[in-house]
């Protein structure tokens, strides 16, 4: 018995699976093991060794790679509205050919932050003040009546699970990168609401919030204390939603 473990364990190991044992081993033929899985033996066909795993194309890999990129160039002012860029020259700058950026470009006039020009290319959307006061008037409606709701039933507890989402904003806000904060604001923004469990609320909150995010043309430059300040708000709405102060939520909102 021993002696068939061994001879069991030693073919475990050699082979990584564990040997079938003929009747040989137990009262059987001879006493001898049939062949360990894997290893060929005249008369019979070896075990197929599977082919190695495709590598999963990485199209739409870099076109988000180019969607991230041209978003932060639209933030940073990079990108300048009412300015017309080829696809070919904006690939040219990122190092990859013009069919990923025509592709990322595509999602953005989805989005609102450019519009297609024939034969030539895309052009920034010019956002006006009025544009922008119309966005945030659409996004008052949506998600103030939701907060205040969430106010008044989502235990204490749970508004502290938002703190470090906040203070993530306000550490990229301290770099001055409009970018980097403005992807943490919605990610604050999209905590809070997620607190309602309607993803179809969270999906078209955080589409109007990335609009109202596009700057507008010859808008007033957002320097580094205006995200500072602007990210301090976080905080002061996680304050006052502990406290249950629903005038001050309201108007934070």
């Amino acid at each position: 018995m021993e002696q068939g473990r061994a001879r069991t364990e030693a073919s475990r190991t050699a082979t990584g699976v564990p040997a079938r044992a003929t009747p040989g081993v137990h009262g059987g033929h001879h006493g001898r093991d049939e062949p360990a899985r894997g290893e060929h033996v005249h008369g019979e066909r070896p075990y197929p060794v599977p082919a190695p795993a495709r590598r999963m194309p990485t199209r739409y890999s870099v076109r988000g790679q180019v969607l991230d990129a041209l978003r932060k160039a639209l933030l940073s002012g990079e990108l300048v509205p009412g300015e017309v860029y080829s696809g070919p020259a904006l690939g040219e700058r990122f190092g990859v050919s013009a069919t990923p950026v025509r592709e990322a470009m595509q999602q953005l006039v989805l989005e609102g932050a450019v519009e297609v020009v024939p034969n030539r290319g895309f052009r920034v959307t010019r956002r006006s003040a009025r544009d922008l006061a119309e966005l945030a008037e659409v996004r008052a409606l949506l998600e103030v009546p939701v907060v205040l709701r969430l106010a008044r039933t989502v235990p204490e507890a749970r508004w502290a699970e938002l703190v470090p989402v906040a203070e993530a904003a306000s550490a990229a806000a301290a770099t001055g990168d409009r970018a980097l904060y403005a992807e943490a604001d919605r990610a604050f923004h999209r905590a809070l609401l997620g607190l309602a469990g309607n993803h179809q609320l969270t999906v078209v909150a955080e589409e109007l919030h990335r609009r109202a995010q596009w700057p507008a043309a010859h808008g007033p430059a957002f320097g580094c204390a205006d995200l500072v300040a602007d990210a301090a708000e976080h905080l002061e709405l996680l304050d006052a939603l502990v406290a249950g102060d629903l005038g001050a939520v309201e108007a934070l909102v």
